[in-house]
């Protein structure tokens, strides 16, 4: 079994969620501000507490496969956070993630309740959907296309 966890990236909210290749489950654990300086240290940390083995950064493409504006900031957060924190950060598909995280929390919630929890609810979304769908072994590595990048400038 190795851990990872996951992460919804967003402009105002960051959701980070916990889980396991071999139950295939993840659990949502917080929503981050996107402003907190310290996010890289506090993934880190969670990181260790959980004992994962690295990081699963929703990628919001297109429909089309290519990179809109969203995408390639959070392909370059992907990035830097693998650059100073020296963790194993991946990049999943995460576009039904936030339709998904609506569905599951449909009814459930107020609409402030849900607001607090989507962005976390979404990150499990995304990890559950790198279990089931070969992540471990078939992801793309945030610090490869990172260099990718800066190899083009």
């Amino acid at each position: 079994m190795s851990r990872w966890i996951g992460i919804d990236h967003g402009t105002k909210r960051i959701g980070v969620a916990v889980g396991d290749t071999e139950g295939r489950i993840a659990t949502p654990l917080a929503v981050l501000s996107a402003g907190d300086v310290g996010f890289g240290e506090r993934i880190k940390k969670i990181v260790t507490e959980y004992d994962a083995v690295g990081v699963v950064v929703g990628w919001p493409l297109l429909g089309d496969d290519s990179e809109g504006s969203q995408a390639r900031l959070v392909r370059r957060f992907a990035a830097d956070l693998a650059d100073r924190t020296g963790l194993d950060v991946r990049l999943w598909d995460e576009r039904l993630s936030s339709f998904q995280a609506d569905e599951h929390l449909k009814g459930e919630f107020t609409i402030k309740q849900k607001k607090h929890r989507h962005d976390a609810v979404a990150a499990a979304t995304i990890l559950e959907d790198f279990f089931t769908g070969a992540g471990p072994t078939s992801a793309l590595r945030a610090a490869d296309l990172g260099q990718q990048e800066n190899s083009n400038d």
